[in-house]
């Protein structure tokens, strides 16, 4: 009971707050990160998988601790969980990037529109125009869904806080050394392949979720559904496409195409019906929202069973009526 009411209380904190304004964990362990990086960097998949242990074992050790200090009090567990439910979390602070960028596509400062771009991902926003503006954006609030939101409650879960602060690690080493850049492609294989893992399951359930949700903001959950399972497999992430197919089919949009990341360029295949339009500052306006409402299910789905597990233990039985000889 007091991971289920550590997570919620997490998940409320992150609502109101969005992320830590100072000192964010996060932050400490991308500097760790950077670190390690600095004396082991080679290019060798031996030297990633020393890299990738070596940067997760102090995270995994303090999670532990964390977990284990506090598991038989359950006022300090639920405040231990809330904090590093809050810490892992990023949804609000998602849904809020999308919603400026959807205010500068809607003002057509695509000057400041190209600016915020590197908040999002890691593309290169020189020379992108409104609908790649766009369609980057609506891209990446579906893709960090997963990443940032379901699977953080996912593993929490399942594992409490070791859960929490290992995919939080994992997802952040992904995204400093899993992309295929000549410095990362062998050296970054390990972290993009145990961040592919952990994500597995929870964005096929991102997916679901997206399409349940659906109508909230203004879309059809049976043409989201028809998208995701039709186009997920047209991206060359392992879970990335169920993401955003999810998210092109509940907001009527088309998504993939040509992306350039620094030096090199990726062509994806088209996430959504052929002739639905590009994302517009509207279309990014409900890609914000939906990141809110993806988020409050994935709370109540997850949640919901430790929640009967926790009523059918705690249920009084009721005595035999005594009957007489």
């Amino acid at each position: 009971m007091s991971r289920l009411l550590g997570i919620t209380m997490g998940v409320g904190l992150d609502a109101l707050l969005g992320d830590p304004r100072h000192h964010h964990p996060v932050a400490w362990f991308g500097t760790w990160a950077s670190v390690v990086e600095g004396r082991l960097h080679a290019d060798s998949r031996t030297r990633g998988v020393g890299y990738t242990a070596l940067t997760l074992a102090p995270v995994m050790a303090v999670g532990v601790a964390a977990e284990s200090a506090t598991r038989r009090h359950p006022l300090a567990h639920t405040v231990a969980t809330a904090m590093a439910t809050w810490a892992c979390l990023g949804a609000q602070s998602l849904a809020r990037e999308g919603h400026t960028m959807a205010d500068r596509l809607a003002a057509g400062d695509l000057e400041a529109a190209r600016g915020q771009l590197p908040s999002l991902c890691g593309r290169s926003p020189g020379g992108m125009d409104a609908d790649d503006l766009g369609r980057a954006t609506v891209e990446s609030l579906a893709e960090n869904t997963n990443d940032a939101v379901v699977s953080t409650l996912f593993w929490g879960a399942v594992a409490g806080i070791p859960g929490l602060v290992l995919h939080r690690a994992v997802n952040t080493l992904d995204a400093m050394v899993g992309h295929r850049s000549p410095r990362y492609v062998r050296f970054g294989t390990a972290s993009a392949r145990i961040d592919d893992v952990l994500g597995w399951v929870p964005a096929r359930l991102t997916g679901a979720l997206a399409c349940a949700v659906a109508p909230l903001v203004g879309g059809s959950p049976t043409r989201a559904w028809r998208t995701m399972r039709r186009d997920a497999h047209d991206h060359p992430s392992p879970n990335g496409g169920w993401c955003e197919a999810a998210w092109a089919g509940a907001l009527g949009v088309r998504l993939g195409g040509t992306n350039t990341y620094g030096d090199r360029v990726e062509v994806r295949g088209t996430l959504g019906d052929p002739g639905a339009p590009r994302p517009d500052s509207t279309a990014v306006r409900r890609a914000a929202s939906l990141v809110g409402w993806v988020t409050a299910a994935a709370t109540l789905t997850l949640l919901t069973p430790a929640t009967c597990q926790f009523l059918s233990r705690s249920s009084v039985p009721v005595p035999r009526r005594l009957v007489g000889p």
